[in-house]
């Protein structure tokens, strides 16, 4: 194994999938700003993640539904304001 490639950084964090509320204790080099009280009374920084193998539709043979409309409908109300929608606009009128 190669001498100084590794962090040596590693500290006890707790892990938080937020879709399945599901929290487990491990090691990492993550960072974080946020700290939470594990069921040991102790106090550990807090890793955030939106998906985890408890609740991803692989592992969990269950589809979840995502609204995507609302991040679409952004998208497309942004991009009506840009340089490149009112040539679209114009090109429609000819």
């Amino acid at each position: 194994m190669k001498n100084d490639i590794h962090p040596d950084n590693y500290r006890t964090v707790v892990f938080k999938d937020f879709s399945s509320d599901e929290s487990w204790l491990s090691r990492s080099c993550a960072p974080s700003k946020d700290t939470i009280k594990w069921e040991d009374g102790n106090e550990y920084p807090l890793v955030k993640l939106e998906i985890s193998n408890t609740s991803h539709p692989f592992f969990t043979g269950k589809m979840k539904f995502v609204d995507t409309a609302g991040r679409i409908d952004k998208f497309n109300k942004k991009f009506a304001k840009s340089k490149f929608a009112k040539k679209e606009e114009e090109s429609e009128n000819d």
